[in-house]
């Protein structure tokens, strides 16, 4: 939304040719080395065509004109770009604010005049194909680059999500025969110190969007957008088989995760941006019995999308797996997303993603404990579990005791090794 609105002294006569509106964009840098933001100047000013003198010292009649932007929510949407590099998100931010406010209601606008109601922005992305699409990007991701052109393509990706090859334990980009090896790079061991101080640690790099104890069944995704527990992790698994206690009928569902008596359950979303490291790694000392794979759409789990779709974890694919650490229940979930359609778990060989065709709410289950293997598949933390095909989201959801504390903040970046929270 844009509003003009007239300075009170001297109303000019008649209307006014507004020909260019300059607005001032200044990138400001907090003292702690954090990370950058817009700030839009209060005042904009106005461009005047006529000659340069008329400009100087007394204000022409177009500088009475003021411009308001809807500062607060420009702001946020150039903040979903924050996993760009700088460049990029300086040549990126006008076009998608354009974009973001222009098209929507210029587009549409005739279309309603004529009759037609237009969809929701919310159902209209959700027709799109994500799967589809996600299937095409994949197969896409396996054509074998020319050794000329390879060097070419990662340097542009690099440059544009901000890629720290420095890392990567193999920094030749000809070395990387397509893009689905660029993505599944692997450091080197030095990158990544484990922290052996805290109890659990982060699975992955990227970007802690929401954290706490779990309350009244709902999760938050993002700052005030919730998804139901039990929709997102599915019917509660059977205590023989995760070993778990009887919960008394009647109970919520959160009440019946929860194994042992004064603990309450936590929650942390880390979301992972394109450039980030892609595969993840056990939390915490935990043993996996059980996994639930929920075929579903692959919407985009950007910060800004997930403001606007609510439960969107709840409709994407996913895998979540289930088990239990020293405290009672733990679970990590991978959440599948645009062209992530491929999630992997090194020791899952029967776990297949992103099918051409499934059945809507529908999960299958399989579990780690038979008559071979009585304990399931125990983790060391920071041992590799896992890895996507470009960034996606993981979200863990376990009990503790009532003292277990988080060294977060939301927004903040993370990486792997570093610790989550302790006792």
């Amino acid at each position: 939304m844009v509003r003009c609105y007239k300075a009170l002294s001297n109303p000019p006569p008649s209307c006014y040719n507004l020909r260019k509106v300059k607005i001032h964009v200044r990138r400001l840098r907090s003292g702690n080395g954090g990370s950058s933001s817009f700030a839009w100047d209060q005042h904009p000013q106005l461009e005047s065509p006529g000659p340069a003198g008329s400009a100087g010292g007394t204000p022409n009649r177009r500088s009475r004109f003021r411009l308001q932007f809807p500062q607060l929510a420009l702001r946020r949407r150039l903040g979903q770009l924050s996993c760009m590099s700088r460049p990029a998100l300086k040549l990126r931010s006008w076009p998608l604010t354009i974009l973001y406010y222009l098209l929507p209601f210029g587009a549409l606008k005739p279309l309603t005049r004529v009759g037609w109601r237009p969809m929701s922005r919310v159902a209209l992305y959700k027709s799109v194909p994500t799967r589809l699409l996600s299937r095409a990007w994949g197969r896409l991701n396996q054509v074998e680059l020319p050794t000329w052109l390879r060097k070419p393509v990662y340097s542009l990706y690099i440059w544009t999500f901000g890629v720290n090859m420095k890392e990567a334990a193999v920094e030749d980009l000809h070395h990387y025969r397509n893009l689905s090896e660029f993505f599944r790079r692997k450091l080197k061991p030095q990158a990544r110190p484990v922290c052996s101080l805290h109890s659990v640690i982060s699975p992955s790099d990227g970007k802690i969007l929401n954290f706490g104890q779990v309350k009244n069944c709902e999760v938050e995704q993002v700052k005030g957008v919730t998804y139901s527990l039990e929709s997102f992790l599915g019917p509660r698994i059977s205590t023989e088989e995760l070993h778990f206690r009887q919960a008394p009928p009647g109970n919520s569902f959160q009440q019946q995760l929860v194994t042992k008596e004064g603990n309450e359950l936590y929650h942390c979303v880390i979301y992972l941006a394109p450039g980030d490291y892609h595969c993840f790694h056990s939390p915490t000392d935990w043993r996996v019995s059980h996994r639930r794979h929920f075929p579903g759409s692959l919407m985009s789990v950007n910060p800004g999308v997930a403001r606007w779709i609510k439960e969107l974890f709840c409709h994407n694919e996913r895998v979540v797996l289930t088990g239990d650490w020293k405290h009672g229940f733990f679970s990590l979930t991978a959440v599948g997303a645009t062209n992530v359609g491929s999630i992997r778990i090194y020791f899952d060989q029967d776990l297949h993603t992103n099918s051409p065709s499934y059945s809507k709410g529908s999960y299958n289950d399989f579990s780690f404990i038979s008559n071979n293997n009585k304990d399931g598949i125990s983790m060391r933390k920071g041992e590799h579990l896992g890895e996507f095909n470009l960034g996606s989201t993981i979200v863990l959801i376990f009990e503790a005791p009532k003292d277990f504390k988080f060294h977060l903040k939301a927004g903040q970046k993370i990486r792997f090794g570093e610790a989550l929270g302790s006792l």
